[in-house]
């Protein structure tokens, strides 16, 4: 492993440790920083910390529907419940 993946490997586990319900507060703040384009260190870094709340934000959404998906079910599904509602997250391959 190279010195650049070793880095991103830190950062990654630092953004392990991020709540994302912390995070998820400050996605409106960092939302509107990104949508006033900017040329400058300020704005780059607000990108990035948007990118990192979305980033965190898809891997808990992700986790959470396989968990789901994998959970032993006792009881078949009622046709009367409501459909669970979609995420506001797509996942893009």
């Amino acid at each position: 492993m190279n010195s650049l993946e070793k880095s991103l490997n830190k950062i990654a586990e630092n953004i392990l440790y991020l709540d994302e319900a912390s995070l998820t507060s400050l996605w409106d703040k960092y939302k509107n920083k990104v949508k006033q384009i900017s040329n400058t260190a300020e704005w780059e870094r607000a990108v990035i910390i948007f990118s990192i709340i979305n980033a965190v934000r898809t891997k808990n959404a992700i986790f959470n529907e396989n968990l789901l998906q994998n959970k032993p079910s006792n009881k078949t599904k009622s046709p009367s419940k409501t459909p669970k509602e979609k995420p506001y997250l797509k996942l893009v391959k």
